[in-house]
């Protein structure tokens, strides 16, 4: 019998991988190293009250996931090699002879270990559990409607179905192009995020030509059909795992796709605070930046983006925290400005919005920047800017993938009069120092690549003894801003269950039982408004390599708010609350949320994510420690533009879009002004 027809709950499911011959088409693992994961999976993830034992069907759809990013599918293969290798020397045998109590215990050393233990353990199990929970029958159990996974790879198609024609006719495909291919324009703008799609329509607008490359590809409401799982592969930079490591370890998820993070962020709009540009002043100089000047910037982008409240009716996982809010006597906190006006509460925004209620860059200035003359070139990675006597005047590009295997993926050039780079605050300093001629001719401050920001953030998780169905909604709708002036912002959050299940640290039984309860669940979390204290730099393949470090005193503001979330949580009502902290993960009382506050915690300590890195091309007057003006224009070559978050000189205490957004439509209006 071959493996892959088993039954999903056959016992026999590990004789039939020892002899299954040959390997299924498209695998990442050997027989041996599937059963390794089969058994690891198995002791993970137990079945309980209604969610069934893993099956070897789960292997072979994590596998299938891995399978699209050959660097990150053999990262895992050396994660499971080195799992196994633990086990014999701590118990004598492999995995595969191994009892699935045995494995429970291995797994909880590392849940119970230092950072790089625990971040091990993530790595290794997230796509198991994803896996696992990426199923019908799993999202049946749930209630839950599922959305399937693509029965191969996404269509290739220059933009997706429902776009008109003219957005056809003036997007191209980077493979198609012919090697050597030079291309003429006014402005190249390198990235269709929140700042370069911006630029790109107003530049065109203004009647320049204009080229838009991106090195995602163009997707739209028709591909977002599928499960968060498969769109995670086809949206974010290699599945999502960029991550930040200095005293803690932080992921921090990139969009890659013409839309940038935008498309898959969770819409929320936050003008900049008052006081925020007021430290722009006094820490910068910077006093043309008022709330009064940048009010017409960003009227025009929330008229654009149909800015308006998330309305209650789609906030139902929210009432826990609005409930204990009013006990505790907490009076600022409501619902948040998104630029979704037709959300109909998918719940699926960090994944591509299904309806295009969301008005992300994708369907909102990168096709406005079409309609007005544009043209958008698509998976196209920019590899170096070109310069001419001190000027930036043009960038060589290279198509990220081939039409087909084994071709050479061509190479190409954009000469420019102006070059804006918008890759975002971690890949546009990655590139700016991969060319040495670049990297000289900017290297006088000191401050390319340093400055990083990131708002670190810490989500929380109660478990409610009522159904909420938190799935049915906003994901991130609703906010408590009475602690903004201490430095945090609290937002809601919620996701799919695979993604859900690969967040939570527990192991075993106690993973599946909170689990189970899936339909209780309230997400609740925080961000913090960090110092500049991260750095970018270039690595292997143009990644970046981003070292951060959590300072004291954010340590102690997580801490109070990990604490405080708590509280809200139970003043509800809440069954138990996740923490995301490692020494007390879990509370159930106001007595466990006291010791929580009073443990020493480190940085290691917590379980921190974050979705907004700022600050590494940042802006100033003074060219000795900034890198762009306040045109962001940089100061020592000329030609070059930045409009994305890395020209922010500090954190901007709230989620950036709109003011990222802001700052490049002043910036490109007065660029089409001297072009």
């Amino acid at each position: 019998m071959s493996a892959l027809s088993t039954s999903p709950h056959s016992s026999d499911d590990l004789v039939a991988v020892r002899v299954a011959s040959p390997v299924p088409t498209g695998s990442v693992l050997r027989s041996d190293e599937r059963i390794s994961a089969l058994q690891l999976a198995r002791a993970l993830l137990p079945a309980v009250d209604g969610l069934p034992e893993v099956s070897i069907d789960t292997i072979l759809r994590a596998e299938h996931w891995l399978s699209d990013v050959p660097t990150v599918a053999s990262g895992y293969r050396s994660l499971l090699r080195a799992f196994n290798l633990y086990a014999r020397a701590t118990l004598g045998k492999p995995l595969a002879d191994l009892l699935p109590e045995q494995i429970v215990r291995i797994c909880q050393r590392f849940a119970e270990g230092d950072v790089g233990r625990r971040y091990f353990l993530y790595t290794l199990s997230a796509p198991l559990k994803g896996a696992y929970f990426d199923n019908p029958a799993i999202y049946q159990q749930f209630g839950l409607p599922y959305k399937g996974a693509p029965t191969g790879p996404l269509p290739r198609r220059k933009v997706p179905v429902e776009l008109p024609r003219w957005a056809v006719e003036r997007t191209s495909e980077a493979w198609e192009l012919r090697p050597g291919e030079v291309i003429d324009c006014d402005a190249v703008v390198i990235g269709s995020g929140a700042g370069g799609a911006v630029a790109a329509y107003e530049l065109a607008k203004a009647g320049h030509a204009v080229v838009l490359l991106e090195e995602g590809q163009y997707f739209g409401r028709s591909d977002f059909a599928h499960s968060s799982f498969h769109m995670q592969k086809q949206l974010y930079r290699e599945l999502g795992v960029t991550l930040a490591m200095g005293n803690c370890f932080i992921p921090i998820p990139l969009g890659r796709t013409v839309g940038g993070s935008t498309t898959v962020n969770s819409g929320t709009c936050y003008r900049m605070p008052s006081r925020v540009f007021g430290d722009w002043h006094r820490d910068h100089g910077l006093r043309e930046f008022t709330p009064e000047s940048m009010d017409p910037f960003y009227s025009s982008v929330e008229e654009v983006l149909g800015v308006t409240r998330a309305p209650k009716s789609l906030l139902q996982g929210n009432q826990p925290i609005a409930d204990g809010c009013a006990k505790l006597g907490i009076t600022q906190h409501g619902p948040l400005a998104r630029n979704a006006p037709d959300c109909d509460g998918q719940g699926l925004c960090c994944f591509g919005c299904p309806t295009d209620a969301k008005r992300s860059t994708n369907v909102s200035f990168v096709p406005m920047a079409l309609k007005a003359g544009a043209q958008l070139i698509v998976g196209a990675t920019a590899q170096r800017l070109i310069i001419e006597r001190g000027r930036a005047v043009g960038v060589e590009a290279i198509a990220t993938r081939s039409a087909q295997p084994g071709q050479r993926p061509p190479r190409f050039s954009v000469r420019a009069k102006a070059v804006v780079v918008a890759g975002g605050a971690l890949m546009t300093p990655v590139l700016l120092q991969q060319d040495a001629a670049t990297k000289n001719a900017l290297g006088r401050s000191g401050a390319l690549g340093r400055n990083l920001t990131i708002h670190p953030a810490l989500g929380l998780r109660a478990v409610m003894p009522h159904r909420l169905n938190s799935y049915f909604g906003v994901p991130q709708g609703y906010a408590v801003e009475e602690f903004h002036d201490e430095g945090l912002l609290m937002e809601s959050a919620f996701l799919p269950p695979e993604l859900t299940a690969g967040s939570i640290t527990l192991v075993g039984k106690p993973l599946m039982e909170i689990m189970a309860a899936y339909d209780r669940h309230s997400c609740f979390g925080f961000m913090v408004e960090d110092k500049g204290s991260g750095s970018v730099r270039p690595g292997p393949g143009g990644r970046p390599l981003i070292h951060y470090t959590l300072a004291d005193r954010d340590v102690a503001r997580i801490r109070r708010g990990a604490a405080l979330v708590s509280r809200m949580f139970l003043a509800a009502g809440a069954e138990k609350v996740l923490t995301a902290v490692a020494p007390l993960p879990i509370v159930h009382s106001s007595s466990d949320i006291d010791k929580l506050e009073q443990l020493p915690l480190l940085a290691r300590d917590f379980e921190l994510t974050a979705y907004h890195p700022l600050g590494t091309v940042r802006m100033g007057l003074d060219r000795e420690s900034s890198v762009v003006d306040t045109n962001l224009q940089a100061h020592d070559l000329p030609g070059l533009y930045v409009c994305d978050g890395s020209v922010m000189p500090s954190s901007p205490a709230v989620n950036p879009q709109v003011t990222i957004m802001a700052l490049a439509m002043r910036a490109s209006r007065r660029l089409a002004e001297t072009l």
